[in-house]
């Protein structure tokens, strides 16, 4: 026989198990049907590397674009300009920023609504990636910029930014 404590448990398992049940429609605000696969219903997963240098330029893009979208170019955007670029490159983004007046690393003014990055070729000690950003103006008009960004294997620090295309 069970004692109390024990049905309790019981049925608190029961609990939990139909609440993360529930959780995929919960946080997608849709329903589900009882016959459809869960994989069907859930986001592609995302992964990476921290010995890549092609992930840790993914990492820095997509975290750098959120800072400037959430809150503007601020200690956080230059805490991580600190741990993902060469000490070399900062100076080089100074000196760019100084005289275009536009953000370095974006090679732009403000924040675009997406960024991709993609391998491109790697050699000599260093790996080269392409980023496009994807900006929408006020007229709701898109328009993309390219980068190529050179990372060095050695450190897996971005040591290069420039136009690409």
């Amino acid at each position: 026989m069970m004692t109390p404590r024990a049905v309790r448990r019981v049925a608190l398992g029961g609990v939990v198990l139909a609440l993360a049940a529930s959780a995929p429609a919960a946080a997608t605000g849709g329903r589900t049907d009882a016959g459809a696969s869960v994989a069907a219903t859930t986001a592609p997963a995302r992964k990476g590397s921290p010995r890549s240098a092609v992930d840790r330029v993914a990492d820095f893009y997509g975290a750098y674009v959120d800072v400037l979208y959430d809150s503007g170019r601020n200690g956080l955007a230059n805490a991580l300009r600190a741990h993902y670029l060469t000490v070399g490159l900062r100076a080089n983004l100074a000196r760019w920023e100084s005289a275009h007046h536009k953000d370095g690393v974006l090679r732009a003014k403000g924040a675009p609504i997406a960024w991709e990055v993609v391998y491109n070729d790697s050699g000599t000690g260093h790996c080269w990636t392409r980023v496009t950003l994807t900006w929408q103006d006020s007229g709701d008009r898109v328009r993309r910029t390219h980068l190529m960004i050179q990372s060095d294997l050695e450190s897996q620090l971005i040591s290069g930014i420039r136009a690409d295309g």
